[in-house]
């Protein structure tokens, strides 16, 4: 059984640490570290990962807050300055990754970088971070399944529960299944990375963010239908009954355009070794 201790490290006067900034901070630096070691595989420019992630984090936060707010706007248009309390909770990792790959492909045509290969040395620590990340919703009491009495179930205090499950008080945690999730796609991007580098087989500039695409989208897609807070269209949580539940949506985009990537990568490959008929 779990039991979150609170969203609060400590608090000293007016300075407040949250579990969740800690965590974020945390991935941050763990993902700086481990991309710019990756970055080395591929013969980056030095320093670009250091220069990238500062603007990389603002916009994809920036990005994950304006999705979220868009698809749950009638709870902000009343306090439209809600909106920008990001540290109440409230950010959608669709639009971090949005926002992130624009920031990324516009950042790598102003270095004059290659926009695929950056792309690959970042994924491994996407998916750590977001394993990591995802504690942060166990520390809020947020983010959970419908209720459960499985040996993991999580409490979840009267305040953070929905008014249909008020009487309910041990839940899904979906946060734990995501972060395990995204851990073992983590160990399998680095090792997909780390054998591509050792030629053991053929990995193509890009291919690993397709992988990424179609790995945690497919995770994404089952855990999301245990969640009672999803972002739904055509309906309200938590089973958005006659209605689409977003990130079930837009995982189902992703891993098709991943599927559709790596069939591309694959077959430009195949015919740039291909010699042409005399």
């Amino acid at each position: 059984m779990f039991t979150s201790p609170g969203p609060v490290l400590f608090q000293i006067g007016p300075l407040t640490l949250r579990w969740y900034g800690l965590l974020i901070a945390t991935a941050v630096l763990i993902g700086l570290n481990l991309s710019s070691r990756l970055a080395q595989s591929r013969r980056l420019e030095n320093g670009l990962i250091s220069d990238l992630l500062p603007l990389l984090v603002l916009f994809s936060v920036i990005g994950a807050r304006l999705y979220y707010v868009a698809f749950e706007w009638h709870n902000y248009a009343n306090q439209p300055m809600k909106a920008l309390a990001i540290w109440e909770g409230g950010i959608a990792i669709h639009g971090a990754l949005i926002a992130g790959t624009l920031t990324l492909f516009l950042f790598c045509r102003w270095r004059r970088q290659p926009f695929l290969d950056v792309l690959d040395v970042l994924v491994p620590s996407v998916a750590l971070g977001q394993a990591i990340g995802r504690w942060g919703n166990f520390f809020n009491s947020e983010a959970f399944g419908v209720p459960t009495d499985l040996p993991w179930k999580l409490f979840i205090p009267y305040g953070n529960r929905p008014v249909i499950y008020a009487d309910a008080e041990f839940f899904h945690p979906t946060f734990l299944y995501e972060s395990i999730w995204n851990l073992l796609l983590f160990a399998l991007l680095l090792g997909l990375f780390r054998w591509g580098s050792r030629d053991r087989f053929s990995l193509p500039a890009g291919a690993l963010s397709c992988v990424y695409l179609i790995g945690y989208s497919f995770g994404r897609i089952w855990i999301e239908g245990l969640r009672i807070d999803p972002l739904c269209v055509g309906a309200l949580p938590p089973a958005c009954e006659g209605g689409i539940r977003i990130a079930q949506l837009m995982s189902a985009m992703l891993m098709v355009q991943g599927g559709l990537g790596l069939w591309w990568l694959y077959r430009r490959q195949q015919q740039l070794q291909t010699p042409p008929n005399p």
